[in-house]
């Protein structure tokens, strides 16, 4: 659960645009961007951490990685579990879908929610660069998808 005071996007929009417009993992400046972990997260540690925004290493942003997902080789340069370790894999070839940041207890829901409604063209965009020929079934899926909801 976020906190409760979450980052006011109108305070920090034109930093966060310049970070969404990075070619590198957005998820750890979104998470400094962020309001820290909320007091309600039930992470089982001694010290009170509320408003810290260090990574926790749960590794989502490296699972939900659609670069590494497609290149898992680039998985073996590091065992950590960290969004700098997700830096360090992707480096400059981040596919810039978000999902690293998405899906980061670490970065206010404020923040996901202007990165669904604002980059949803770029996402794509920089999914169509990525597919090779013969991965063109993910379209044919998003395709299948969208009708079926109308």
């Amino acid at each position: 659960m976020p906190n409760t005071r979450q980052t006011d996007i109108t305070a920090i929009r034109n930093i966060l645009e310049r970070v969404l417009d990075i070619s590198e993992s957005p998820v750890p400046r979104c998470r400094l961007l962020s309001s820290g972990f909320g007091p309600s997260h039930t992470l089982n540690v001694r010290e009170n951490i509320t408003g810290t925004r260090a990574c926790l290493g749960c590794g989502n942003c490296i699972d939900i990685c659609s670069l590494l997902a497609r290149e898992p080789a680039r998985l073996k340069r590091t065992a950590q579990r960290t969004s700098l370790a997700l830096e360090t894999m992707v480096g400059t070839d981040c596919d810039r879908c978000y999902q690293c940041v998405l899906s980061c207890p670490q970065v206010d829901t404020t923040i996901k929610h202007y990165i669904v409604k604002t980059r949803a063209i770029e996402q794509m965009k920089h999914l169509l660069n990525h597919l090779k020929p013969n991965e063109d079934y993910y379209l044919d899926q998003f395709y299948l998808e969208l009708n079926h909801h109308e």
